[in-house]
């Protein structure tokens, strides 16, 4: 089956499909744009921070991404697919590396502490063999809520919300919710306990 019979009767581009949650192809060339985009800023984001130019690197980061709250910080380097769907609240901190893949949206609340090397996947594919190899595939959002601490290693998979107030333990993997105030930890995570 070719790609364009998966869309038969459907008039949206692939990046509309995308920004719907829908099963779309990943070759717009406006979504290729905003790509390129946000790796140049992030780029430019990394190296003024090395420089010690801290307000030109707030400016830089604040029009990479879609919300960065006041008072929040992220130590480069910062990976994105577009940086214009990643919202970051008020005082939150984030370490080293995070990789946040937000095809569809990653709402990041307020006061929260983000671990090195943690990774927020929003990406979705086929486990069918047939549509994964016609390059289908989707997205769903993350919601972390406010107050929460993702340790190192974290990977935090597509649909997942965690509630206020809960840490996910380094190197959990986060496939399911999270219920807020609870400490949880392991692969898939389980909460381990009530805060």
């Amino acid at each position: 089956m070719s790609s364009t019979d998966h869309f038969a009767g459907d008039p949206r581009t692939n990046r509309e499909r995308m920004l719907a949650g829908d099963l779309y192809i990943a070759d717009d060339p406006e979504s290729a744009r905003i790509a390129q985009q946000a790796t140049a800023l992030l780029e430019t984001y990394r190296l003024q921070t090395i420089a010690g130019e801290h307000e030109q690197a707030r400016q830089t980061l604040t029009r990479a991404l879609g919300t960065l709250g006041p008072d929040a910080y992220v130590k480069p380097p910062l990976f994105v697919d577009y940086g214009e769907n990643i919202h970051i609240g008020a005082r939150t901190f984030i370490n080293h590396n995070l990789t946040a893949l937000d095809v569809a949206t990653i709402t990041i609340g307020e006061d929260c502490q983000i671990g090195p090397g943690v990774q927020l996947l929003t990406p979705t594919h086929p486990v069918e063999p047939g549509p994964r190899r016609d390059k289908l595939e989707a997205a769903e959002p993350i919601t972390i809520g406010d107050n929460v601490w993702l340790g190192g290693g974290v990977i935090v998979c597509p649909g997942v919300s965690i509630g206020d107030n809960s840490v996910i333990g380094a190197g959990a993997v986060v496939t399911r919710d999270i219920p807020p105030n609870v400490v949880a930890a392991g692969n898939p995570a389980r909460v381990q306990r009530t805060i």
